[in-house]
């Protein structure tokens, strides 16, 4: 009668009958008290288990408003697995393998970038010193040199760079200098 008194906090492991004991036993040789015992039993045992999720329920509230009392919430938790799972990830053998393996070729890539651009640079270099531009740059100068003479300039010789930076200082100061014209009745045009 004490097991069937403790009810929920009942800590005896559960025993699943076996089937020759069940054989063995003949429901006559039980006396009536016993039978009405054991339907008792069976009536606060089925209680017991219909009420276990409702005590369930109320648990997982109870732990719930304890961790918020702790300062432990969802968030927190999710950030701590996270940075577990994350760490414990890092330690296996295969993500060593991969960041070696990737940091490997991410050195091969960042080699062959400077290959290239050096190449690339290479390249610009000696295109800029080939016949073809020489020629370019030389007209381009001689263009602007005639301009700046008809323009009312003094002819300056020099080279490509000083001859672009003095056009783009004239082209400013003729723009600056030019006369509003009105575009509309009291608007002046620039």
């Amino acid at each position: 009668m004490e097991r069937q008194a403790r009810g929920l906090l009942e800590t005896d492991p559960l025993h699943e009958p076996v089937e020759e004991t069940i054989s063995h036993i003949d429901l006559n040789s039980i006396s009536e008290e016993e039978r009405e015992e054991l339907k008792t039993e069976l009536v606060k045992l089925e209680d017991e288990i219909s009420t276990l999720p409702q005590v369930l329920t109320a648990k997982e509230k109870h732990l719930v408003e304890i961790k918020q009392k702790l300062g432990m919430n969802l968030m927190n938790e999710i950030k701590q697995n996270f940075s577990k799972g994350w760490h414990e990830m890092q330690t296996t053998t295969a993500y060593k393998k991969t960041h070696e393996t990737l940091s490997h070729a991410g050195q091969k890539a960042t080699a062959a970038f400077t290959n290239v651009g050096t190449a690339i640079s290479k390249k610009f270099g000696d295109m800029r010193n080939s016949p073809t531009f020489r020629s370019f740059e030389e007209r381009v100068e001689t263009t602007v040199t005639n301009l700046k003479t008809k323009v009312g300039g003094i002819p300056m010789g020099g080279n490509f760079e000083e001859v672009l930076s003095s056009t783009a200082h004239a082209s400013a100061q003729s723009a600056a200098s030019a006369p509003r014209v009105p575009k509309k009745e009291g608007e002046l045009q620039g």
